[in-house]
């Protein structure tokens, strides 16, 4: 009988790294003081948010609309992939040890991840990492960002659901999965093997 291939889903925010990529993107495309003012104009929504009473994917949008609005998306993803250098300093050291075990047992590693794409894939592309399931952005016929999300924001049920989408047959492969927050819950119910990032020590890997 053939044996099953496997599957490690890793998250990425506060799991393969150890903090928020976007308040830090948004620091290394525009710096900290426009930074802090847009959260500043922003607060009553991510406060409804924190408290679960407005939906995440609005919050994330009305803060990309805000710094990213009009934006090329040539720009966008030349910013993501500056920003590789950044994010790889924020690396949690014993997670990214953890993923690179898989990989050398020959397993199949993606990232489900409620990040933009353009800022995650430079850093999985240097960690060998090949499919990553990211939330989209939306970019209009003239080549800009429109502010809005292109896919639904990539967490909770979400990451399921993107996931089978990339890896159907549920039961033809053993799911091992990595989190850290609520977000990551139905991921982790998915799996076979499932592990929360606090198990491991959060050091950086610079």
């Amino acid at each position: 009988m053939e044996e099953k291939k496997t599957v490690a889903a890793f998250d990425f925010d506060g799991t393969l790294t150890r903090g928020d990529t976007l308040t830090a993107f948004i620091r290394f495309t525009h710096g900290w003081r426009r930074l802090l003012w847009g959260l500043l104009r922003h607060t009553h929504w991510l406060l409804m948010m924190r408290l679960g009473l407005y939906p995440s994917a609005r919050a994330k949008e009305k803060i990309i609309c805000y710094f990213y609005k009009g934006t090329a998306h040539s720009q966008f993803a030349t910013w993501g992939r500056e920003f590789a250098d950044v994010a790889e300093s924020m690396l949690n050291c014993e997670v990214v040890k953890k993923l690179q075990e898989h990989q050398a047992a020959g397993h199949t590693v993606c990232v489900v991840t409620a990040s933009i794409e353009e800022w995650v894939r430079p850093v999985c592309e240097k960690l060998g990492v090949v499919t990553v399931i990211a939330t989209r952005v939306e970019v209009s016929s003239d080549g800009k960002l429109t502010g809005r999300l292109l896919t639904p924001n990539c967490n909770g049920e979400e990451k399921v659901m993107r996931l089978l989408e990339v890896f159907p047959q549920r039961q033809a492969y053993t799911l091992y999965a990595y989190g850290n927050s609520h977000g990551d819950d139905a991921l982790l119910a998915l799996a076979d093997v499932s592990q929360h990032v606090y198990l491991f020590c959060k050091n950086s890997c610079g």
